[in-house]
């Protein structure tokens, strides 16, 4: 196995690098060259690596990383939150590009072990976030010109998209974000969470008011929630639900959107990944809240 100098990296919003607080750390030569093989971990990271132009740098991803289609072509080290040391050594990265929450941590202790450079890319939730995102990720790469131009492009969309969702006619709609319903059991987004940005961007109220993160809701919440709107991840499995099994739940049969039938399914990475496609997808949802 090769050897590599091993740094666990945080990117600030000025995309500078710091090694632990206590300092400037320095990439692998191969990163500033443009020759690193790099693993993408994060579905947001591996949008703006091929964003900026430079997926030929990407060995490996991880199951979250499907956009755009052609990333699903490269290997596949399994989902971030629960990477096997074995998965991503496999791969033989120079170098480990992350979203923040990748682990377990006894993971990144092995990693560790093996030397190999492992950079957190900052979270955030809104324009000012997804631009910082962009930056770190071209600073590691060795390309913050190209980071900049599309950080400035990005942030642009956003802002253009969220003031026409602010100007649409009407009350705001209360929106719902269902995580799952898996058996019958409603998870939702309260505030402080991905769904609760991206509803206010798009002009609307995050309808679960008082909760923290993403917390299961009694019947008594979801009814009490009164939503306009259910929103979900358009996706297949235990935690889906078509419109027909969401409104006959006795939690939800009695709420507004009930009435109308108001269900709407997103691209999940689209709507919660808060990459360079986050100006469409405020787009995309203020469309389907209140009309073109």
């Amino acid at each position: 196995m090769r050897r590599r100098a091993f740094h666990t990296l945080a990117l600030s919003t000025a995309a500078t690098l710091v090694l632990g607080g206590l300092g400037a750390a320095v990439l692998p030569a191969e990163a500033a060259r443009g020759e690193a093989d790099t693993l993408s971990i994060g579905g947001s990271v591996t949008e703006i690596v091929y964003a900026l132009g430079q997926e030929h740098r990407l060995l490996a991803r991880d199951t979250t990383s499907t956009y755009p289609p052609e990333a699903e072509a490269l290997p596949d080290v399994g989902y971030m939150r629960a990477l096997s040391p074995e998965g991503v050594l496999s791969v033989g990265p120079d170098l480990i590009l992350s979203e923040e929450g990748a682990g377990p941590p006894e993971t990144l202790e092995v990693l560790e072990e093996a030397q190999i450079p492992f950079i957190t890319v900052p979270g955030g939730l809104d324009a000012e976030g997804v631009a910082a995102k962009i930056r770190a990720v071209g600073a590691a790469l060795g390309v913050p010109e190209k980071a900049e131009a599309l950080a400035a492009e990005v942030t642009a969309e956003i802002a253009a998209a969220s003031a026409r969702a602010q100007g649409a006619a009407g009350a705001p709609k209360r929106v719902l974000f269902v995580l799952s319903a898996q058996g019958g059991r409603l998870m939702g987004a309260g505030e402080n969470t991905g769904a609760a940005a991206i509803i206010a961007l798009a002009g609307g109220v995050n309808a679960l008011e008082g909760v923290e993160g993403y917390k299961p809701l009694s019947d008594e919440a979801a009814t009490a929630a009164a939503p306009d709107v259910i929103l979900m991840m358009d996706r297949e499995g235990d935690h889906a639900a078509s419109a027909e099994e969401l409104f006959s739940l006795p939690a939800l049969a009695v709420t507004p959107a009930a009435e109308t039938g108001a269900l709407i399914k997103m691209d999940g990475l689209k709507l919660l990944g808060f990459g360079p496609r986050t100006g469409a997808a405020v787009a995309e949802l203020s469309a389907m809240l209140y009309g073109d």
